[in-house]
């Protein structure tokens, strides 16, 4: 499971192993973007220090005295906005705001408030729950300033959170999703467009290599 991350991420960021509160489903009870990483109160310090070791100082790791302790199923951020269960404390809120640097806003997505739950963003674009009306995907576009689209995965879940991990450049979905819902992530994630891009730097550093080593076969 782990080597699946590795392979893919390991080059751009940070793979590590780590619990949360002693649990492996680190997914549900964290939420963090570029700047920052929120972890509930049932944290432990040397699981907080280990958090903070293996980071770059540049990401602020803090631990938030919520109530509503599954903070990945009630916060979904990116770098510049988070929407967040209605019923968040104020002061959860403005931490929030200050570790993640981002614009916070109280919202339910498709009449739910677990909107970590039902909803996955990204600086490039975003899912919601399937039945979340047009009007509401509109809205929700409008206040996140990127595209949106109603979706599922694992053959028809709705609980997008549970079933999918993105990043602006990389995403993971369980096995049960199909060819479609893949596409529909690829699409609006703007995934194939990253791999292109990845694709062709890759293309002109062994152009670059090529050359340097005719270059010097040539002055030999």
């Amino acid at each position: 499971f782990y080597s699946v991350f590795e392979a893919e991420l390991a080059e751009h960021i940070p793979v590590i192993h780590a619990t949360i509160g002693g649990n492996r489903f680190v997914g549900r009870t964290v939420a963090g973007n570029r700047r920052g990483l929120l972890v509930p109160n049932t944290t432990s310090d040397l699981e907080l220090q280990h958090l903070r070791n293996s980071l770059p100082d540049a990401v602020v790791v803090q631990r938030v005295e919520e109530r509503l302790s599954a903070l990945g199923n009630i916060v979904a951020a990116n770098d510049y906005v988070a929407l967040v269960h209605p019923d968040t404390d104020r002061e959860t809120e403005d931490v929030i705001a200050d570790v993640l640097g981002v614009e916070v806003f109280r919202q339910t997505v498709g009449g739910q408030a677990l909107v970590g739950s039902y909803s996955k963003f990204t600086n490039q674009g975003g899912m919601v729950h399937p039945r979340t009306s047009l009007e509401d995907i509109e809205e929700l576009s409008s206040l996140l300033q990127v595209p949106l689209v109603a979706g599922t995965v694992n053959r028809g879940s709705d609980v997008l959170g549970g079933g999918m991990v993105v990043n602006d450049f990389s995403a993971f979905c369980g096995l049960d999703t199909t060819g479609t819902e893949i596409s529909v992530i690829e699409s609006i994630f703007k995934l194939q467009k990253q791999q292109q891009q990845q694709q062709h730097s890759g293309q002109q550093q062994q152009s670059l290599v090529a050359g340097m080593r005719a270059s010097l076969i040539d002055q030999l």
